[in-house]
C-alpha cells in the first residue's frame, strides 16, 4: 500500500482552501478563519507486504479519518492511495466495490455483526455478497472459525457470545474472503484489558501464519508497541513521526512523541541492536566471535543478567550469526536507568 499527499478537509469549499495558504494554518486558526477542519493533512507513507503498520494518536488526531479515507468510506479531498495495485481514489464505483469485496477487509471498533444471523452466516456474509453458494461459503466460514478459535460456535447468535468472542467473529468475517489488506479501526478499545490482550495475541498469532498487510489504528501506545512493525504518530491531522517501536522510544522526533513515550519501560522495547557499539564485520568482528553473544533483536531487559555476568562486552550478532557490534554494562544499565540512548558516558 502507498499513500501520498493525502488530505481530508471538512467544511465549505475544501478544494479551494487546499489551493490557498490557509491550508497550512494550525487547526484552530484554520477553523476560526475559514470554518474548515483539516482532519488529515498531507499524509504520506508506504506499507510493505505482510507488515503491521500502526497509526496512533489521541482522540481527534485524524487517525480514524485516515483509515476511512484509505478505502474511501470517507472521500479524501486530495491525494493518492495505491492498494492492491490500484489507485483507490481514481476507482469507479464498480471498481471500488470489487476492491472491497475481494482485496480489502475492515475490522471496526463496534463489531457490526448482524444480530438476526448465526455466527457462521455473519462470517460468510462477504462471500454471500460475492455470490458464493451456501455450501461453499459455510465450508470456508467453518475453516476461518477454526483459525480464530471459535470452532463449534457457528450455530450461535452474536448475543450469545462474549465481547471478545464477538470481535473474533468480526475478525473471522474480515478474513473469510482472503483479503490482501486488513484495516483495523481501534478494534479492541471496547474490550476489557484481559480480553484486549488476548485479542492482540490473536492478531500476532494469525499474522505469523497468514502474513497479511495490516493497517491498525489505536490510541493505546502499549498496543502500538506490541503489534507494530512500524508506527505512525498523528497529531492534529499531521503524521509527526514514522518509525519502529525502537525508533519512537529511543529517538522521538519531537516533544509530542517524547511525551507520548515518556512512561514506556524502555528496557522492554529497545534492543541490543539499538544500543550496541557497531564493529567492522570483517577482522574486528571475527576477533569477537569467541565472546558470549546475544541476538541483535534481544530486548535490553533480557541482557541484564548476561551482561552483568561477564567482565567484557558481549558480542551482538545478526540473523546470520555475524558479529555486528558489542554491548557493555554501561549501555544496558543506562537504558534500565532511563537515560537517553547515545548519551554521554
Amino acid at each position: 500500500m502507498s499513500c501520498r499527499n493525502l488530505w481530508k478537509i471538512f467544511g465549505p469549499d475544501p478544494r479551494k482552501l487546499l489551493e490557498s495558504s490557509d491550508a497550512r494554518l494550525p487547526r484552530s486558526e484554520m477553523r476560526e478563519k475559514t470554518g474548515c477542519v483539516a482532519a488529515v493533512r498531507d499524509v504520506s507513507f508506504d506499507v510493505a507486504p505482510a507488515e503491521i503498520f500502526v497509526v496512533m494518536g489521541l482522540s481527534g488526531s485524524g487517525k480514524s479519518t485516515l483509515i476511512r479515507c484509505l478505502s474511501r468510506l470517507i472521500e479524501p479531498t486530495a491525494g493518492t492511495v495505491m492498494m492492491a495495485g490500484r489507485d483507490v481514489l481514481a476507482a469507479s464505483p464498480a471498481e471500488l466495490r470489487e476492491l472491497r469485496r475481494h482485496h480489502v477487509s475492515m475490522v471496526f471498533q463496534h463489531f457490526g455483526l448482524l444480530p438476526n444471523r448465526r455466527v457462521i452466516d455473519n462470517v460468510a456474509f462477504g462471500l454471500e455478497v460475492q455470490g458464493h453458494d451456501r455450501a461453499s461459503r459455510h465450508a470456508r466460514a467453518n475453516e476461518i472459525l477454526d483459525v480464530v478459535g471459535l470452532q463449534g460456535l457457528g450455530s450461535c447468535y452474536p448475543d450469545e457470545l462474549s465481547g471478545g468472542m464477538q470481535q473474533r467473529v468480526g475478525l473471522a468475517r474480515a478474513l473469510a474472503n482472503d483479503p490482501q489488506v486488513l484495516l483495523f479501526d481501534e478494534p479492541f478499545s471496547a474490550l476489557d484489558p484481559l480480553i484486549r490482550r488476548d485479542m492482540q495475541d490473536e492478531v500476532m498469532r494469525l499474522q505469523a501464519s497468514l502474513r497479511k498487510t495490516m493497517v491498525f489504528i489505536t490510541h493505546d501506545l502499549s498496543e502500538a508497541l506490541k503489534l507494530g512493525d512500524r508506527i505512525a504518530v498523528m497529531h492534529d491531522g499531521d503524521v509527526v513521526q514514522i518509525g519502529t517501536p525502537e525508533q519512537l522510544v529511543g529517538s522521538p522526533a519531537n516533544d509530542y512523541v517524547a511525551d507520548f513515550t515518556r512512561d514506556v519501560v524502555r528496557s522492554r522495547v529497545l534492543t541490543a541492536g539499538c544500543i550496541m557499539t557497531p564493529v567492522d564485520p570483517g577482522s574486528a568482528g571475527a576477533g569477537l566471535a569467541a565472546r558470549p553473544a546475544v541476538a541483535a533483536g534481544a530486548v535490553v531487559h533480557d541482557l541484564i543478567e548476561p551482561v552483568m555476568g561477564n567482565e567484557q562486552p558481549l558480542a551482538v550478532v545478526d540473523g546470520a550469526g555475524e558479529v555486528i557490534g558489542v554491548v557493555d554494562r554501561w549501555a544496558v544499565m543506562s537504558v534500565v536507568a532511563g537515560k537517553r540512548v547515545g548519551g554521554d558516558r
